[in-house]
């Protein structure tokens, strides 16, 4: 009786103890000075777990069942490392020393390609979000040979493959990039986000985004494709966050200045400061930028204050609030036809047109950690801003300007949100797993009129004394409520899964008039004529998506994903007057889902690539067909847009010499093979025809080449042959000059910088063989007609740290 007692307990205790879990920590230390490493990434056996080191050097696993681990160490500057441990009943400590680069670059693996590269990808898990198996790119401007005083896209977005970009603003007050053909006007098919919240003007109503934030100030800009639509909306083009640059931790003070002259009466000014005292810490910036532009009538004016100020309450516990304050002044040289641009592509007949922007940001975080495995996340934002624009602007893009009244457009936007994150660390059976859920609650406002301004010149925004002035006034109030959840299931220590799903509650409502002035010969008005109009369409659906990563090896990632899209249509769009436009009322949403397949290196210090096919189908496509010398804007048909993006970056140095060298030489490319074709469409002439803004080719490569602090960059940009309308009109077949092609064109851009000790030097060529080109035919403003690119022009830049 005594023996099977004995046996059960032994049992019992043998069972007991292959359950148990335990805890793994440690330290990590430099080898060469006992210094702690606090940017390092601890990685658990084949990588299905992580954790980074804090200030202090420690890591932590917790929830381990015993057995025999394998830790992985990565940490920029320091060479890759491995130690086993064997927990046995009881928790586990481990002291860990990396030693750190000076003799050989051989069998080196980092987590952070930044340190060479100017790209990288997001983590599985980081920020409170997931993007395992997703398609992801992270720019790093600090890493970039480049102009960052213009927010030169062209260069900025280099790395990023397929991208498609406007290049009217040779300031780069405005951020235009679409891809996959999608419309690339003011970004507004991406969910542009500034350190997690929203920045367009209304993300439902009005989804355009106005304010971008200069590139000096940018601490990385994450970019995550239409897998994005599950986390964070339902645009089809996904997410860009612009995430801010943080207080440095080590002073209590640092100042930088840099000051930027260049061509055309271009001057920036921007000075930031930063520090941390003791829970307290803050970064803040204000830029003050200004010049004549390439164009006559083109001058700008613009400044923008940031602040981002944070408070410890505990170790485990912070608050912060975030401030940004964005104005500026254009004047606008108006369009082009196909004839004036190859006469003369500077040429301008506008000179009362112009643009104001007044943007202000406030958002409030609250970040909590319960402990290892549970943290959350809550943030609350808003936005008041406006927009205004006057101008001469008929139809007819070659008719000379008569001085009479000006159209006058003006849009208010009073917005305001909140959204919360959790995000779990937790075991399902023997199935590692990240659990996020989180919810949003959005309300947008926007108030927009039109009519007539007065005759002078100036840059004035009021309307006529009349009240027969104003033809259009509505009224916007949209609201939006989202909940999601997407999982990470790590089957094993190489394949893991990711399912999602986003349930969307949308209302959005119009209130207002619309109607027309009559005039005699004189000019007078004889007569107005209005009609009220309220709509109200309220949705709601479901958004699901499953994304798959399967590590091959540790140094190679196979990843793929499918996601539905949805994109509501915008009621502002639907009753805004334009001459050269008009819009289809029974305009209905956009649905869909987008396919990524691709295979991606696990960020190494030698090499970084990802190699993609994507494919998008797109059913109600908006978009623009030439009717009667005017553009109709309506759900022009089903569309499926296809093909390969893929980008490579290799250190040449780092990969033929094994030994330390002065030299560093940095070769990138990135290639999108893109085929598009409406497959069925109710409009005449449209079905089998390409979808606009689609170039079959879109490649861009260069080389950055540097001895000790010298460094210098060349880049080459080369997009093929794209349409701008959904008929596919070769010629320009308006007065309006907005239908016909946008011709394939190239360009190049040099820049050389030197850093000696707290200063720097650093100039640039943009559009170096000057060549003479165009990226877009605009519709309204600041057209309509061709808005030619920059020629060549010249930057020089000082910069100093203390």
């Amino acid at each position: 009786m005594k023996s099977k007692v004995s046996s059960i307990l032994f049992f019992c205790f043998i069972a007991f103890s292959a359950a148990a879990q335990h805890r793994l920590s440690g330290v990590v230390r430099s080898e060469e000075d006992s210094v702690v490493v606090n940017e390092c990434v601890v990685y658990l056996n084949g990588g299905t777990k992580s954790a980074p080191t804090d200030k202090a050097g420690r890591f932590v696993f917790e929830d381990l069942a015993n057995g025999k681990y394998t830790l992985h160490f990565t940490g920029p500057g320091y060479k890759y490392s491995n130690q086993e441990v064997i927990i046995s009943n009881n928790d586990a400590v481990v002291r860990s020393y990396l030693t750190p680069f000076r003799e050989t670059l051989q069998e080196v693996m980092i987590t952070d390609a930044s340190d060479n590269f100017g790209v990288t990808r997001m983590r599985a898990v980081e920020n409170l979000g997931i993007y395992e198996g997703k398609k992801s790119e992270v720019i790093v401007p600090e890493k970039l040979v480049a102009n960052l005083a213009t927010n030169n896209a062209r260069q900025v977005y280099s790395r990023v493959a397929g991208l498609n970009i406007w290049e009217n603003d040779g300031a780069g007050i405005q951020l235009s990039i679409g891809g996959r053909g999608l419309d690339p006007n003011r970004t507004a098919n991406f969910n542009v986000r500034q350190n997690g919240y929203d920045i367009s003007a209304d993300a439902l109503g009005y989804p355009e985004s106005y304010y971008t934030p200069p590139t000096e100030g940018i601490g990385k800009i994450q970019i995550v494709r239409g897998a994005a639509s599950l986390q964070y909306g339902t645009q089809f083009g996904g997410l860009i966050n612009f995430s801010m640059k943080k207080p440095v931790p080590d002073k209590k003070l640092e100042l930088s200045a840099s000051q930027t002259v260049g061509s055309y009466g271009f001057y920036n000014a921007f000075t930031s400061v930063s520090g941390t005292v003791n829970k307290l810490s803050y970064y803040t910036f204000f830029q003050y930028k200004r010049g004549d532009g390439w164009r006559k009538n083109s001058q700008f004016d613009n400044h923008t204050f940031y602040a981002n100020i944070n408070y410890a309450i505990n170790p485990n516990t912070s608050i912060g609030i975030d401030v940004t304050k964005m104005g500026y002044l254009a004047q606008q040289p108006g369009g082009l036809t196909d004839g004036m641009f190859l006469e003369n592509a500077r040429q301008t007949n506008r000179e009362r047109n112009w643009f104001k922007v007044n943007w202000n940001l406030f958002a409030l975080h609250i970040d909590h950690k319960f402990n290892a495995t549970s943290e959350f996340n809550a943030r609350v934002f808003s936005l008041f801003a406006n927009r205004y624009a006057v101008g001469f602007r008929p139809n007819r893009v070659a008719m000379e300007d008569d001085n009479s009244e000006r159209d006058l457009i003006k849009g208010d936007f009073e917005n305001w949100g909140a959204e919360v994150r959790y995000l779990k660390r937790y075991q399902l059976s023997k199935i590692q797993s990240v659990l996020l859920v989180g919810a949003r609650y959005y309300h947008g406002f926007n108030h927009s009129t039109q009519g007539f301004g007065s005759k002078g010149a100036n840059a004035d925004f009021n309307y006529i004394t009349s009240d027969e002035a104003i033809t259009y006034d509505y009224r916007f109030p949209n609201k939006n409520a989202a909940v999601f959840l997407e999982n990470i299931l790590y089957i094993n220590d190489k394949l893991s899964l990711t399912p999602g799903i986003r349930f969307e509650h949308i209302n959005t409502v119009a209130e207002g008039y619309y109607g027309w002035v009559s005039k005699d010969l004189a000019g007078n008005i004889i007569d107005v004529t209005r009609f009220d109009e309220k709509l109200n369409k309220g949705r709601q659906f479901l958004l699901a998506g499953l994304g798959v990563s399967y590590k091959a090896t540790p140094f190679i990632d196979i990843y793929s994903n499918i996601s539905q899209n949805y994109r509501s249509i915008t009621f502002n769009d639907m009753r805004i007057s334009n001459p050269s436009a008009e819009i289809d009322p029974n305009l209905e949403d956009e649905k869909g889902y987008s396919v990524d397949l691709g295979v991606r290196s696990e960020q190494t210090a030698l090499f970084n690539y990802d190699v993609s096919l994507f494919y998008l189908n797109y059913d109600n496509r908006i978009g623009e067909i030439l009717v009667q010398d005017k553009r109709r804007r309506g759900n022009i048909g089903h569309a499926v847009i296809q093909g390969v993006e893929a980008y490579g970056e290799g250190d040449l140095i780092g990969l033929l010499h094994s030994k330390e060298t002065p030299w560093t030489g940095i070769l990138f490319g990135n290639v999108a093979f893109i085929g598009s074709e409406y497959k069925s469409s109710q409009a005449p002439g449209i079905t089998g025809k390409k979808v606009e803004f689609v170039p079959s080719v879109n490649l861009k490569t260069g080389v950055r080449v540097g001895y000790k602090n010298l460094k210098g960059s060349f880049q080459y940009t080369y997009l093929s042959q794209q349409y701008s309308d959904a008929t596919n009109a070769e010629k320009e077949v308006s007065s309006a000059a907005v239908g016909g092609t946008i011709p394939s064109y190239y360009v190049m851009d040099v820049t050389l910088s030197y850093t000696f000790k707290k200063f720097g030097i650093e100039t640039s060529v943009n559009n170096l063989t000057n060549n003479m080109y165009y990226t877009r035919r605009a519709t309204g403003y600041p057209g309509p007609g061709i808005l030619p690119s920059d020629g060549r022009t010249f930057f020089v830049t000082l910069k100093a740290r203390i």
